[in-house]
């Protein structure tokens, strides 16, 4: 039986705990690809170890996972425009490229070198095995894309789902590693 306290280390994921900075040593399954079905769709939220953050493909087909809110203003960029290679905040116009990058901003003069001092988080993000992946940790640290056998499979000799649980992946395993627990709970006698 877990303590209060070890339960309290197991549950938290955000920036700055300890479960946070193991989770982000490792690619995470964040999306479905039809969540983004193709170059300029419209952007989604998603909320992985405790941060907002917002999803687009942009029109090169590339994969972007910046935090949601804009540096500037903090507008939701989930409400911004997918447009040529960026998401354009609605705010003020400013584009973020899938690295971060801003790429475009219309209210300073073209002369302005300013733009090019403006980052936001940015994640990368990978498409593998039917699903969409992000890496949250630190660049030097990134491993390779996870090789479980299931991914390397064709598409058709797959099946997949995807559930919203408001727990983070440790508490599910630990869970199902608790053979009383899945006999009593999920087996009818």
């Amino acid at each position: 039986m877990l303590r209060p306290e070890d339960n309290e280390l197991l549950c938290r994921t955000g920036p700055g705990t300890p479960m946070g900075a193991l989770f982000r040593r490792f690619w995470l399954p964040a999306l479905a690809p039809e969540e983004l079905p193709g170059p300029d769709c419209d952007p989604v939220r998603l909320r992985l170890l405790g941060e907002d953050l917002v999803a687009f493909r942009d029109t090169d087909g590339r994969i972007g996972i910046l935090d949601e809110r804009c540096p500037h203003r903090r507008a939701s960029l989930y409400f911004g425009r997918n447009e040529e290679c960026g998401l354009r905040c609605v705010y003020h116009g400013w584009k973020f490229d899938v690295d971060g990058n801003c790429v475009e901003m219309p209210n300073e003069p073209p002369e302005t070198d300013y733009r090019r001092k403006v980052r936001m988080k940015a994640y990368p993000a990978a498409e593998w095995g039917g699903w969409i992946w992000v890496y949250m940790g630190p660049e030097d640290r990134r491993p390779p894309l996870p090789e479980f056998e299931w991914a390397m499979l064709a598409p058709e000799h797959r099946w997949q789902k995807k559930w919203h649980l408001r727990a983070n992946y440790f508490q599910g395993f630990e869970g199902e590693m608790d053979t009383r627990h899945t006999t009593l709970a999920h087996l009818r006698c």
